[in-house]
């Protein structure tokens, strides 16, 4: 039964397409079982897979039509573990029509759950916004994952967000919890940036993961690849990062069932 973490954070540019593509793309490579939803109109992640052109039905037309999500899912190529619901610019018109339906907040749900049982994970890619649509996927969600780039202005917003979830949890989703704050866009030898990972480690303690996203190159010129960076080049800094990140996600998950288990 799949988990299903919403990668999110209102502020821009700090890695969330770049943690959702490749983050999935390296548990697919352990063998794990990925779905990708990208809920941003900017439709990063399915470009960053080179599939926009595969693309039949998206996401907007799951939200807004009922498509049934089978007919909309694309298998990413050399990647058999992963798959993609994309996205297009259509789903900027959703939250407009999502506005008068009932139960607004909760339309994404239904469509999730019925995927559960295929796949390990669901990640979902989330636009740089608190709107409806963002507020969906929260809602459907078992735990968040924060990216948190290693600048000053990127700590501004994030308590904006945490009331968000903590909203959310209280009225729609009573069990959501943060997975973790993902440092991106680290860099060890400037001084702010180790100050930002001081702060919010100070803060959040175990919330946030050992494993931190180094500025690398490669990261950056893999989407205009169409692939994620494990397959650009898997020796490159960005893809150890993330099949390491990859498989602290698997441990702390693991160890979180072994808890519930035993209660």
């Amino acid at each position: 039964m799949a988990r299903v973490i919403p990668i999110a954070n209102q502020k821009g540019g700090v890695g969330k397409t770049t943690t959702a593509v490749n983050l999935s793309a390296s548990l697919a490579m352990l063998d794990k079982r990925v779905l990708l939803i990208d809920a941003d109109p900017q439709a990063n992640s399915t470009s960053g897979l080179g599939l926009e052109r595969a693309v039949k039905a998206t996401i907007y037309d799951c939200i807004v039509n009922n498509a049934d999500p089978h007919q909309a899912i694309i298998h990413v190529p050399n990647l058999p573990g992963l798959d993609l619901l994309p996205s297009n610019i259509d789903l900027v018109g959703a939250e407009m029509e999502m506005v008068d339906e009932p139960n607004r907040e909760l339309i994404l749900r239904p469509i999730i759950e019925p995927l559960r049982a295929e796949y390990d994970y669901i990640f979902i890619d989330c636009s740089p916004s608190l709107g409806l649509v963002t507020l969906n996927a929260l809602t459907a969600a078992d735990s968040v994952i924060i990216p948190v780039q290693c600048e000053y202005f990127a700590l501004e917003g994030l308590g904006k967000l945490l009331n968000t979830i903590k909203i959310t949890e209280q009225r729609f989703a009573p069990n959501i919890k943060i997975e973790g704050f993902l440092f991106t866009m680290y860099d060890a030898r400037t001084r702010l940036a180790n100050q930002v990972v001081e702060e919010v480690t100070r803060h959040f303690g175990d919330m946030v993961f050992k494993t931190m996203i180094q500025r690398n190159v490669k990261l950056s010129e893999a989407p205009s690849h169409g692939v994620p960076v494990v397959l650009y080049d898997a020796q490159s800094t960005g893809a150890i990062n993330y099949m390491n990140l990859a498989s602290e996600l698997i441990d702390r998950n693991r160890q979180a069932d072994e808890m519930n288990a035993s209660k």
